[in-house]
């Protein structure tokens, strides 16, 4: 199991702190403290979990976090100071996997870092079913269905978070880049259109409603 953690973050003694935590873990580190410097890595490494710092020298957090996303579903844990509930929805919208406000607990990030790989590893075991980011496509025992973008969206962003109610106002960002706004019964009939579409490739519900919240992605 890849358990290399990036740490992007421009203070350097927070960085070596962190770092020194997810050793004492046994688990690889690599730090780096400038924007710029960020995508090239990912591409190259492909980490396991990136903690990101959102106020960054070069390219910031925001910035990266949205161009990672484009390419890669590794798991992205935000660090900052900012602490705003704006800010908190921020970091999620934008493809966050999880959010910690400065000052932190090193031992409580160390196990947010755990949660992330524990569900990359429980995902990897599900291997009957797949995201196929450029057919946008999922197949389920070498079998596949189609979908349109935004169902694409919708579905990839709720089995990023595995076991998490996400909201209507949540997926909804995910699904629409432009921020547009649509009504929550547009949400629901896309839901509705996913489940269908798994449907035809296995009985199991994957998409679960929680009334009054949202919905989960539930895996076998």
């Amino acid at each position: 199991m890849n358990e290399h953690i990036l740490i992007v973050e421009d203070e350097k003694p927070l960085a070596e702190l962190m770092s020194d935590y997810l050793k004492q873990a046994e688990l690889k580190t690599t730090m780096i403290n400038h924007g710029d410097e960020v995508l090239p890595w990912v591409k190259k490494n492909k980490p396991a979990v990136i903690l990101m710092d959102l106020m960054l020298p070069g390219e910031d957090g925001i910035s990266l976090t949205k161009s990672i996303r484009a390419f890669s579903q590794v798991p992205i844990i935000i660090t900052t100071a900012k602490v705003s509930e704006i800010d908190r929805l921020l970091g999620l919208e934008i493809g966050a996997d999880d959010y910690v406000c400065k000052p932190y607990s090193p031992r409580e990030l160390v196990a947010r870092v755990q949660v992330q790989l524990r569900r990359q590893n429980n995902q990897s075991m599900n291997t009957d079913f797949a995201l196929d980011e450029h057919q946008i496509s999922v197949h389920i025992k070498q079998q596949s269905v189609q979908f349109t973008v935004v169902e694409f969206n919708l579905l990839r962003a709720l089995f990023r978070h595995t076991g998490q109610v996400m909201s209507r106002d949540q997926l909804m960002n995910q699904a629409y880049q432009d921020y547009r706004i649509i009504s929550d019964r547009t949400i629901d009939s896309h839901i509705k259109k996913i489940r269908k579409k798994l449907k035809t490739l296995d009985n199991h519900e994957y998409i679960q409603s929680i009334y009054g919240l949202g919905y989960q992605f539930v895996p076998k």
